[in-house]
């Protein structure tokens, strides 16, 4: 990554299990405008298939995940 992402909104769902962050990241997406970039913090490994896989049918974007020590953040921009 050669610059950092900042995010409008942050969701912390460290710790959680599937489908936990996802449900956390669409109880978001659903409230704000379009163009918001939300950050999901997640340690939970199925949620860097599973959300990828609801950003595409919902017709949001994925901007990009990113790999930490121990969890990631996944970048999604609202459409």
């Amino acid at each position: 990554m050669s610059e950092q992402l900042t995010a409008d909104v942050t969701i912390d769902s460290r710790g959680a299990g599937c489908p936990g962050p996802l449900m956390d990241l669409i109880g978001k997406v659903k409230t704000a405008d379009s163009g918001t970039v939300f950050e999901l913090q997640t340690s939970d490994r199925g949620s860097v298939t599973d959300v990828p896989e609801w950003v595409e049918k919902a017709g949001h974007e994925l901007v990009e995940t990113v790999e930490h020590d121990d969890y990631w953040s996944i970048y999604v921009q609202k459409s």
